[in-house]
């Protein structure tokens, strides 16, 4: 069993940035590929970056965030990190932590666990 607790969201100019933080409780955190899901209002929840169990593993961008946007890993400390800059109006949404158990942390693999959700707010 996997808890994850994400924190780090808040309200942001357009232009901006903001670092999203995910802790994850348990012993086994390096085993699991790791990724940031996002739902905007009347949206379905989209996956938008994943990261390999290796902090130096694979990463996987949505087109919409690539090269703005950057997964990382400490899993000294079992917690993924976002790093989020040049926010636009359109990356308004509840961003999402999610763990799966096969450690490759790619778009298609099925997400087990998640987090509660942190809000994040861009302004044009």
């Amino acid at each position: 069993q996997v808890q994850l607790v994400e924190s780090g969201g808040g309200l942001v100019q357009a232009g901006g940035s903001l670092r999203l933080s995910c802790v994850a409780s348990g012993r086994t955190f390096s085993s699991y590929g790791m990724g940031w899901f996002r739902q905007a209002p009347g949206k379905e929840r989209e996956f938008v970056v994943g990261i390999s169990r290796s902090a130096a593993g694979l990463k996987y961008y949505a087109d919409s965030v690539k090269g703005r946007f950057t997964i990382s890993r400490d899993n000294a400390k079992n917690t993924v990190y976002l790093q989020m800059n040049s926010l636009e109006p359109e990356d308004t949404a509840v961003y999402y932590c999610a763990a799966e158990s096969t450690g490759r942390g790619g778009p298609r693999a099925s997400y087990d666990y998640w987090g509660q959700g942190t809000q994040v707010t861009v302004s044009s």
